[in-house]
């Protein structure tokens, strides 16, 4: 009801299962602040999670009691995890080429737009082909991290592979066309433009292999494909790179 990501959805649902989980499955009405204390500290002190991931549990415990309970926490004292986040390793950019070289079709072309765009690989999964905007060299990211928008860099050496892969991915979307499928949707956008699913526009630039049932409104579409693809594909290439 209040237009969160399906991602925030689930991580959301899969903190407050390991909390039920750590209270010996009570239900979360009948715990409260000690409790989530005791919890977020078992995460610092125990599980030596990251600060960001100890703020993430805190996030989803303080929304299921204050909004959905209407049980508000107030302050919570709680030990703070302390395990920061490492510094990267930035391969060079030679190592990256060589990675590159370890790919084939639409996983180096996703690689390479991760690359050379600067994007996550979901924003990359969910590019739909009216993002693409070759005249001015650029990719509309929609909807990323925090609900925003942003514009960002499409290299000119990548055109001739994008402009495969937008071929590929409207013969798929005509075919879905045929047995009355397109497209996944936003469910609020599918109800006030119901045929913009056979919009080429809304095609995904990477759809997936199959077909599915849309989590929220259970209409048949054809999603992206799922990140975990693309992880294992770089995972493959930068063993066979020899990095």
């Amino acid at each position: 009801m209040r237009g969160y990501s399906y991602k925030t959805e689930k991580s959301y649902l899969g903190w407050i299962r390991q909390f039920i989980y750590f209270n010996n499955k009570q239900h979360p009405q009948n715990l409260g602040t000690e409790e989530v204390k005791s919890f977020l500290t078992f995460l610092a002190v125990d599980r030596h999670v990251a600060v960001n991931t100890q703020k993430s549990a805190l996030n989803a415990l303080v929304f299921m009691y204050d909004k959905v309970l209407k049980q508000p926490l107030g302050e919570i004292g709680f030990t703070l995890a302390t395990k920061q986040r490492s510094l990267p390793l930035v391969l060079s950019e030679l190592e990256v080429q060589t990675v590159l070289k370890q790919l084939k079709d639409g996983n180096k072309l996703a690689v390479a737009l991760m690359y050379g765009s600067g994007l996550r690989v979901s924003e990359c999964l969910n590019l739909r082909l009216h993002d693409i905007d070759f005249d001015q060299n650029a990719l509309r990211i929609i909807n990323s991290k925090e609900n925003k928008d942003r514009v960002t860099l499409l290299s000119p050496r990548l055109f001739g592979a994008v402009r495969q892969l937008i071929e590929q991915a409207i013969v798929v979307q005509k075919n879905d066309n045929l047995l009355g499928i397109g497209s996944s949707m936003p469910p609020a956008l599918g109800r006030k433009y119901p045929n913009a699913f056979r919009s080429p526009g809304w095609a995904f630039l990477f759809p997936s292999t199959t077909t599915c049932l849309h989590p929220i409104s259970k209409i048949e579409c054809r999603h992206h494909l799922h990140p975990s693809v693309i992880r294992k594909a770089l995972k493959l290439a930068v063993s066979q790179a020899g990095i």
